[in-house]
């Protein structure tokens, strides 16, 4: 269905623009006016975290919902990290 709104020959040089959204569940992540729309298992990268294309929906001619699947950050690591930084040396 999503393949069918990607434009792959260009008309009179007119370039077909479509919102995007990626959404993790029901938070919108981020939208963006895109000339092309991302595959199903594209990765991608959304305020500096690491992320899989889950699936591709076409709301409206232009409108798109993309599902994204972001890689987990482990906070135990982090933590321990700010911990290091924090000591101070006399």
């Amino acid at each position: 269905m999503v393949q069918e709104l990607v434009p792959h020959s260009i008309d009179k040089g007119e370039m077909k623009m479509f919102t995007v959204y990626y959404l993790d569940g029901k938070n919108v992540l981020l939208n963006q006016l895109r000339k092309s729309v991302p595959n199903e298992g594209e990765e991608v990268r959304i305020k500096g975290r690491k992320g899989k294309v889950t699936s591709v929906m076409a709301v409206e001619e232009s409108k798109i919902h993309v599902q994204v699947e972001l890689e987990s950050v482990n906070k135990a690591k982090l933590a321990a990290e700010d911990d290091k930084k924090k000591k101070k040396k006399r």
